[in-house]
């Protein structure tokens, strides 16, 4: 992996417009070369930058597929959707429609069957047993698929991560075993330390596996944080961001680089 690219600003407003501008020369790069841009969401503080953000870009909209870097299995409507959180503040504000955002269906929470023999090698390894919101990853895992090359590792072209509080990115916690697992595309978690508990969530294999992996931070309560990972190296699941053939971004604002 190329060493993490660490842009660092003055203001919130610039941490949004370094995103959404490198955003848009991502897309029209994977546009131009693949006809089709493949990124990945994150809720959080995410959700309002890129609401501010893209509508100032140019790009082809109708080549946008959105995928989510982890959702919580929550119907659309709840206030706890990563999906309904974009689709209450970014359709409308740009030309996307609802059907480019590869969704999740919260509602296929049954018990794993094992009904996969029909899918390929590494479809199967895509879902573990024995999670409450299996199915729901098993589901999303086929709909990946069709963007993807088959039996190979879905390879993005951005993935924007967020980083919480513990350190954590996507769904993957601090001390989750989770964390080691190398086997699976998407994970099903039914014990999130932080609420809700039932979510799907990509793997450290896809998350690495991305062209770019761009994280944008802002304010002073997470240049602690901040500074545990990129200055004193310490093993948290966002410092395990690491493309092993892509690039990593930091874009942070004066307060979140403070103790760097």
């Amino acid at each position: 992996m190329e060493s993490p690219q660490i842009v660092r600003v003055k203001t919130e407003e610039e941490v949004i417009n370094n995103l959404c501008e490198l955003i848009e020369a991502i897309a029209n790069k994977a546009i131009e070369s693949e006809d089709v841009f493949k990124i990945g969401l994150s809720g959080g503080s995410l959700v309002n930058f890129l609401a501010t953000g893209l509508p100032k870009i140019t790009t082809d909209w109708s080549k946008w597929r959105l995928f989510f870097c982890d959702e919580r299995v929550v119907p659309s409507e709840s206030p706890d959707s990563t999906f309904g959180a974009y689709r209450k503040s970014l359709i409308g504000s740009v030309p996307l429609s609802e059907n480019q955002f590869i969704q999740i269906d919260p509602h296929l929470t049954g018990k794993f069957n094992g009904s996969h023999s029909k899918h390929s090698k590494s479809q199967r390894l895509a879902v573990l047993p024995h999670f409450g919101p299996e199915d729901a990853a098993r589901d999303y895992i086929r709909k990946m698929a069709l963007f993807f090359a088959p039996d190979s590792l879905p390879r993005f072209d951005v993935l924007l991560l967020g980083m919480g509080p513990d350190g954590h990115t996507c769904s993957l916690f601090p001390g989750h075993r989770l964390l080691d697992e190398t086997s699976v595309w998407i994970a099903p978690i039914t014990n999130s330390p932080k609420p809700p508990p039932s979510r799907i969530t990509l793997t450290f294999p896809i998350i690495n596996n991305a062209e770019n992996c761009i994280f944008a931070i802002s304010g002073q309560g997470k240049a602690e944080m901040v500074k545990r990972i990129l200055k004193d190296k310490e093993d948290l699941p966002a410092g395990r961001v690491k493309p092993a053939d892509g690039k990593l971004y930091w874009i942070l604002d004066e307060g979140a680089s403070s103790l760097l």
